[in-house]
Order: structure tokens, then sequence, then C-alpha cells
């Protein structure tokens, strides 16, 4: 057993390095770059760095036997797979690749081979082929060749690093996930870095940086013997450093546990094929994560929500998901062994005694074999990973549902359900999109309107607590897996609880925005104002087939800007709005600005500075860098219609938009609840109207 310190100098020689399939992919973001560019950065070259533990196991006959069908291995060369250390020798792999490309790319080198151009005291032919590619000798041509460190070949990043980042020419597409987007951005990161080295320090910048690296770095090698357990050490080493997501412990531990069923319950022929199964599965859920570059989704999010379609759901704490399943699939399980209980014929009819009558005791000797099977069978992980598998693509298409062939309406609801914030429902939702055969798109999108009334009258407007009957619903997401319950008993389920709990919602309602009045803030300190608006405004795009407002707009917040605006500004400082609410209090005037109908949404934000121009000026301004409501949004129209923008037009517009309110998600308000809600009941008191105020020349 090797445990001794090694430069990569020295761990490169004779040494091939892949990472096997029970690994997670390259990890490392910006800041373990960083981290990694300043060790090298910061250290003398006279001066060593311990970089950690490099763990090696020396591959088994049969991967080397699978290795030389898809690869050449170089006389003298041994193959290892990296169980701990694979994120800084990847790094290290991408670096050097990158030192070697600037070299060579430099002006000074043009139209020399690479072993011509000298770095150090070595050729780049030489450099490369120590550290990242050998070519087999041959006379005529130069095309067989292995890389130094790479993936097994059945790992999507296996493709990537060979083709995208060690950018071997490659015609076809390339399989790409979250990880693979981890290898682009290192390899980016350190194009950037050797640019400005250069730029400062010359080609003596390089020169050291190769230098540190190559000889510097010292890895504390350490060699797995094979009566090692290999999967449980890469468990406790990779939790010493960036943790594993449990999505990436949960992989290892089922490829370790393929290694434990014995021949009788899996042949080799079965272990091979279940591993390509459990690795064919995270590939496809990886990808699907991490479809989206600029958004990638959460591997533990995922493992949850599929646990809770899966198996029995239980509220214990926030990481009792990943007890469960490590519980559920662990050696324990397959060591663990059990006696099946002995059935009776069940075509002979019971006795009285039999059936339990106590009149007299009669003991019934059974005589069998005990045939001892596992607790945990092959068949669990196979149908596990399975369904794991099956459910990443609807997970990912909830989330982006425009990227789906669902139906535009399917879309648009989970679209809406996104916006509004999907809360416990995203299990259910994936559920039904993945019962395609047996369910119609009008089912599926006449249950995401349902979760959608439930959410804005449960949540967004009666405030009931978040988690109000998530144990139900998550529930419910496994019956509709299994066939057990339809998605129209459920979409009733759903209208019939809001029903009942209507009155109590409002009730709420109104006190808590009795409370954003007593505050000042009024409508505008509504959580959910902007979806509502929104809302408002989207069927009226619908209607008028044109979208004026952009939601990822309409809720980035910027410095100083606005995207909703009130009308009448919350402090009227111009002539315009103090002559026309001459009639009011300050008071009064302050609940009319923060009024439902005083609060408009507006297709471009706009400087909070320019809220107080008069109503002509927003509606058609002058040069003062705002878009007037004529040319804005389809609520702006609307309200460009009006001449001047008074007290009873706010009343009007407020008792409208909760007239939209009671139409789109099915509420019941009286006159008297509407008019406590909008808090401006004395707009319509008979008050007598005071002369026009005198517009001075400061005003």
């Amino acid at each position: 057993m090797a445990n001794e310190l090694q430069s990569l100098s020295i761990l490169f020689q004779n040494r091939l390095f892949r990472i096997p399939d029970y690994q997670r992919g390259y990890a490392w973001r910006h800041e373990q770059l960083v981290d990694f560019w300043e060790d090298i950065m910061n250290l003398h070259e006279d001066r060593y760095h311990y970089t950690g533990m490099l763990s090696l196991k020396a591959a088994g006959r049969e991967s080397v036997e699978d290795f030389a069908k898809s690869e050449w291995q170089p006389s003298g060369f041994n193959l290892f797979h990296v169980v701990d250390g694979q994120q800084r020798l990847t790094t290290f792999s991408i670096l050097m690749f990158e030192i070697i490309s600037f070299v060579r790319g430099l002006s000074e080198n043009d139209g020399k081979k690479d072993d011509e151009i000298v770095l150090g005291d070595e050729t780049l032919k030489q450099i490369k082929e120590k550290y990242i590619v050998r070519y087999r000798p041959s006379i005529e041509l130069n095309i067989v060749k292995t890389y130094l460190f790479g993936y097994e070949t059945d790992n999507p990043s296996a493709d990537y690093l060979k083709y995208r980042v060690f950018e071997e020419p490659f015609g076809g597409n390339v399989f790409e996930t979250y990880y693979t987007k981890n290898l682009k951005d290192a390899k980016v990161f350190f194009v950037e870095k050797l640019q400005a080295l250069y730029e400062s320090e010359g080609i003596e910048g390089i020169e050291s940086v190769y230098r540190k690296l190559t000889l510097r770095l010292m890895f504390n090698l350490h060699e797995i013997e094979d009566d090692y357990d290999v999967f449980v050490a890469f468990e406790t080493m990779n939790n010493r450093g960036k943790k594993l997501t449990n999505l990436e412990l949960l992989k290892n531990r089922l490829i370790y546990l393929t290694t434990l069923f014995d021949d009788g319950q899996l042949d080799s022929k079965e272990k091979e094929q279940l591993r390509k199964n459990i690795n064919d599965a995270w590939k496809e859920v990886y990808y699907q994560l991490g479809r989206n570059q600029t958004a990638p989704l959460s591997d533990d999010e995922f493992l949850r929500a599929h646990w809770i379609t899966c198996f029995q759901y239980s509220r214990k704490g926030g990481d009792d998901y990943i007890r469960y399943l490590l519980g559920k699939f662990s050696a324990k399980k397959v060591f663990e062994k059990h006696t099946p209980i002995q059935k009776h014929d069940e075509d002979v009819p019971l006795s009285d005694v039999e059936a339990g009558k106590d009149d007299e005791t009669v003991e019934v000797q059974i005589e069998a074999e005990a045939q001892f099977v596992s607790k945990l069978v092959p068949k669990e992980i196979s149908s596990y990973v399975n369904s794991l598998k099956s459910l990443a693509e609807y997970w990912y298409y909830s989330f982006f549902p425009y990227e789906s062939n669902f139906s535009d309406d399917e879309k648009v609801w989970i679209d809406k359900l996104n916006r509004i914030g999907i809360s416990y429902f995203r299990p259910l939702i994936v559920a039904a999109l993945s019962k395609k055969k047996t369910t119609t798109p009008t089912e599926c999108s006449k249950l995401f309107k349902s979760i959608e009334r439930f959410i804005f009258v449960s949540f967004r407007i009666g405030g009931i607590q978040s988690n109000y009957q998530s144990s139900v619903y998550y529930n419910k997401s496994r019956d509709v897996l299994n066939g057990n319950a339809s998605l129209v008993s459920i979409s009733e389920e759903l209208d019939s609880t809001v029903d009942k709990d209507m009155a109590y919602a409002i009730k709420i309602f109104t006190a808590r925005t009795n409370t954003r009045f007593d505050s000042g803030e009024g409508f505008y300190g509504w959580g959910d104002l902007r979806y509502f608006l929104y809302e408002y405004e989207f069927e009226k795009a619908v209607k008028n087939n044109l979208q004026k407002v952009d939601w990822s707009m309409f809720t980035r917040v910027e410095r100083d800007k606005v995207t909703i605006e009130h009308i009448l500004p919350q402090t009227p400082t111009k002539f315009y709005w103090r002559n026309t609410y001459r009639m009011f209090t300050d008071c009064e005037i302050k609940q009319l600005s923060g009024s439902l109908g005083n609060l408009l949404p507006l297709s471009q934000s706009i400087n909070s500075s320019l809220q107080n121009d008069s109503f002509q000026d927003k509606k058609n301004p002058p040069a003062t860098g705002r878009r007037g409501y004529i040319n804005g949004s389809h609520s702006e129209i609307e309200v460009a219609q009006k001449n001047d923008w008074t007290a009873q037009d706010i009343l009007n517009r407020g008792l409208a938009l909760l007239k939209f309110m009671e139409t789109r998600w099915r509420l019941q308000l009286s006159d008297e609840e509407k008019m406590a809600l909008l808090h401006i009941e004395f707009v319509d008191d008979g008050r007598a109207i005071p002369p026009e105020i005198q517009e001075t020349q400061s005003t």
C-alpha cells in the first residue's frame, strides 16, 4: 500500500486515472477555483504545498478488460480509479491543458509544431504526453491515443471533457449536464487567469505556474487494497471536503449494493445490467437537472419530491427522506436475511379451531425447509431507479413548461403556478404529468387550475399556514403515480376545500388589509399584489393577443425604480394633484393612494422620482424618459382613456379589480366586504367640493 507525499510529475508516471461510475461529476465552482489559483500564485517556488489526500484503487480485471475494448492502454501503464481527489485532479488537468494551449497560441509560436515549442525545460509535446494524452507509436498515422485522466466512458462528463475541454475534434452532439457546466466554467476561468498573468508577468509567469503546478503541489497518495470497502471509503472521504449531495451519496450506495447480492439473487450479467441501469438513471437525472444551465435545478429537492411520490410521506424533519432512503438501501438490508412465512393451501377451508374457537387447543406443526432471502431484493433497486429516471423529465418541465410538448393550456397553468409560488404541489403536478397515457390534457389543466385557486385563496389571500393540507396532497401525488386516484377527484376535493375555507380566508384578508392601511402602505404592501395585477393584465393580453408586460421585468428589483405605480402619488406635490384632491384630507389622500384601484402595473420600469408627475404627463409625457400610459401595458392603456384621475375613478377601478378577483378565483364578496377592502368609502359621502385652488408660479 502506497501512503506517501508525491508531486503531480511523479503521480502521472505510468498511471492512467479514471473517475469511476459511482463518483459524482465535477463539482467545483468559482469559489473553489479562486482558492486553487491563489494557492498557486502565493506559493514560493522553493516550497511545497500540501494539496490533500489522493486515494486510488487499482482497477480490477474486468475494468481493465472493459478499458482495453474502448481505449488503448500504453505499455507499462496501470489503470487506477480515483476514489478521493477527483476534483483536484480534474482541475489540474484542465489548467495543464490551458497552459499548453495558451503557450501554443502565442504569436512567437505561430506555425511551430508542439515539439518545437519549449516551456521551461520541456517541449509542449513532452508536456502533453506526460499529463494529457499519449499516442500509440505509428509510422503513418497518429490516431490511436488514450487520455491519462478522464471519466469512465458511460459518464456524460467523459465526452464533454474530451471534446469540449481537451478540444478533440468531434462532429456530433455532446451531452451536457450541471457538472459539464462546471467543467466549462473552469476552462473559461483558467483561460482568463492565464491571459491576465501573461499580460502582467510575461512568459516567465506562465513558466512559474507550470513548475509550481507539477513540482510543488504535493498529494498524500493512498492506494486502497482489494479487500478494502471502496464504496464506504468514498462516502467517508468525500464527506470530509465538498460535501456530497444526497443524490450523489445515494448513487454510490446503490452501486455498492449491486456488489453485495450473492449469485443466487443476481448473477454477474444481471449485476452488470443493474449497475448500468443505475448509471443510466443518474445520467438522465443529471441531464434534466442541469438542462437549463442558467438555472440548474436542486438535486436534493428533486430527490425529496420523488421520495414523496414513491414512499409514505412523514413529517419528521428536513432530512427524513434521505435517512429513509439510505436506511432502505443499506448493506444491512442485503445481509440481514429472513425466512418467508409458509402459507397454508388457500383451497383448504379453515376448521372451527383454526378459525379461532377457544374450546380446545390444537397445535399444527408445519414442516418446511427454510428459504433465506434478503430483506432488500434487486427488483426494488431496479424499480426505484427506473422511477427516478422516468420522473426526471417531468420534473424539469414542471419548471420550464414552454420547452415541453404539453398542450398550450397546460403550459399556461404550470407557468402560473411557478409565478404564484407552487408551494408543496410540485410532486403532485409531476405525478400528474407522468400519467399522460391514462389522463387527458383537459384533466391536467383542470387540476392545475384548482391547485392555483387553492394557493391563491388559502395562502395568498387567507394567509393560512404554508403547510396546510401538505400531507394530504403529498400522499395524493403517490396515489396518482400508482393509479389509485383520478385527477378529476383531486380537483374536486381542492375546490371543495377552498369553498369551505372561503369565508375565513376573506375575513383574514380584510383584517390584514386593515393592518396594511394602518401602516400607510395599503394594498401596495400586499405581497401578492404583483401576481394579482399580472393576472389582470394577462387576461387582457390573451383577449387582445398581445403581451405587453414581461413577468421577469415585473418582478425584478432595481434600485430607485418601480414597476407598480401609484397613479395618485403617495405624497402629491404637483398642482394638478393638490387641486384635483382638494376636498380630501391628507389622511384620506393617503388612503386613496394606497387603495387597490390606484395601483397600476407598468410595461416598463420607471425612476421613482417620476411618480409625482401630473396625470396628463403620466398619460402622454414630455421628454422625461418615461413611457406614457397610452403606449404602455393593457392596464395603462385602460387608465389612459380617462381625462382626469379622480377619487371616483380610483373607487370604480378598485371595484372592477375586485370583480375580476371574484370571477377569476370564484370568490364571493359582498358589497360591504368590497368597500371594507378598498378603504375609501368616504368618496361617496356627498361632501361639498371647495373652490379650485390658485396655481402659483412655484407649482
